[in-house]
Order: C-alpha cells, then sequence, then structure tokens
C-alpha cells in the first residue's frame, strides 16, 4: 500500500535541506512535495497568475526562479490559490493534487484539500494553521515501510515538526 509521509519545515531554507536529504536519500523528485505560502504577491496577483494562460506560463518560470535551487527540481512547481488562504507555492506531486482539489475545496480552504488527499481531519486542520503561519508542509510518497522509516528519520535529523504518515487517496 502507498503511503504518505509528511512533516512541517519551519522555513523555506529547512524545506530545501529536507529535500535535498530526500534526494540524497533516493527518493524519487517526482516523489517529493513542498507546499509553502507565497509571501512574495499579493493575493489578487496570484488570482491573476490562474486565470490568464500566458501570463501564469511567464510567472510560473519566476516562481521557480524565486525558490532555491532543490525545490525547482521537482516536478510541476507553480503558483495557486486556495481561498480563505491566499497564495501559496507547490512543488512535486500535490501541485496536481491541490490544483484540482482547489477547485471544490472552496468551502474548505486548504484543509479540505488536504483531507482530500487522505489526510486525516485533524492533521490536515494543524497543517493548515502551520502553512498560514509561514511553515512549509513536505511530503514524501513511499511504497514500502522500510522507505517511510528512512522519511521519517531523514525529517528527524532535520528538526522538522508534526511528522506523520498515511495512506494515499487516489486523487
Amino acid at each position: 500500500m502507498s503511503k504518505a509521509v509528511f512533516c512541517i519545515a519551519q522555513n523555506t531554507g529547512q524545506a530545501e535541506s529536507i529535500v535535498n536529504d530526500l534526494i540524497t536519500a533516493g527518493f524519487s523528485h517526482n516523489d517529493v512535495s513542498v507546499l509553502f505560502p507565497d509571501k512574495s504577491t499579493t493575493q489578487d496577483f496570484a488570482h491573476e497568475k490562474n486565470t490568464k494562460a500566458p501570463e501564469g506560463a511567464a510567472i510560473g518560470g519566476s516562481v521557480g526562479l524565486g525558490t532555491g535551487a532543490v525545490l525547482g527540481l521537482l516536478a510541476g512547481i507553480g503558483a495557486l490559490a486556495i481561498p480563505g488562504v491566499g497564495p501559496l507555492i507547490a512543488a512535486g506531486p500535490i501541485m496536481g493534487a491541490l490544483s484540482g482539489a482547489a477547485v471544490g475545496a472552496a468551502t474548505g480552504g486548504l484543509a479540505g484539500a488536504l483531507i482530500g488527499m487522505g489526510i486525516p481531519e485533524y492533521e490536515a486542520k494543524r497543517y493548515e494553521g502551520k502553512i498560514e503561519g509561514g511553515n512549509a508542509l513536505i511530503s514524501v510518497h513511499t511504497t514500502s515501510s522500510e522507505a517511510v522509516d528512512k522519511a521519517k528519520k531523514i525529517f528527524e535529523l532535520a528538526h522538522a515538526e508534526d511528522i506523520s504518515s498515511t495512506g494515499e487517496a487516489s486523487v
């Protein structure tokens, strides 16, 4: 059974260090996701990014440039806006999951989108509060208990917070 392992990084620098450790340990770029608030734009600017394709492509490039090189290597980095939460930057498989979930999560905000991904409600609400506070959510897709243990060990060594794992929902 596929599992996802989650943690909270206190800042983008710590998130990059954790992602680098995960990649070095053998996790694929396609299995690692990062989600953090986009503090460089206003919410209005974020809405514009998601409604105008040509401008969105250019902005997507600037999002990649605005984040660190390690996060830029993850699949699908981009900006999105979730009503009630504001602009976010997502990298990895979580970007596609949240893009689809964001439409249905208009009333549930980020927690609703995370619950839709298989995260238990109480953890999703805790993660939402941490992300709104400026922290980064990191998740790793795993297919074995050994990989779950390896990811948790990397998170612990990096002093990440709120480390947990859950079965993944199909998105």
